[in-house]
């Protein structure tokens, strides 16, 4: 049995996970990233880049163009799950720096 102490404000182990999936380009193919919060500051770090993108603006647009990427992004917090399709140029901002963030722990 282990006593593992709660995180800061008393608050029970939050996970954040985030999805980010590519399709389109020349080969059309789809490709996945995934992250899963493994603690407490984990998670505060990634709930405050999926609280940073503008969720209610998206318009799940499809891309237009041949070789056009389009961004399916997912996030799961404790309290909410998030959704969203973007088009390559929908992907800045906040967008881009959660995307990135995701490839990159993805890739680490």
């Amino acid at each position: 049995m282990t006593n593992d102490p709660e995180p800061a404000g008393g608050e029970p182990d939050a996970v954040v996970a985030v999805t980010v999936s590519r399709s389109g380009g020349i080969a059309g193919m789809t490709r996945r990233w995934a992250v899963r919060s493994q603690s407490a500051e984990d998670a505060a770090q990634w709930r405050a880049l999926v609280e940073a993108c503008p969720w209610d603006e998206c318009d799940s647009a499809r891309p237009t163009g041949a070789d056009r990427f389009a961004w399916s992004v997912r996030a799961t917090l404790p309290d909410a799950s998030r959704h969203a399709d973007l088009t390559e140029d929908q992907a800045s901002g906040p967008w881009r720096t959660l995307i990135d963030a995701v490839r990159e722990a993805a890739a680490g």
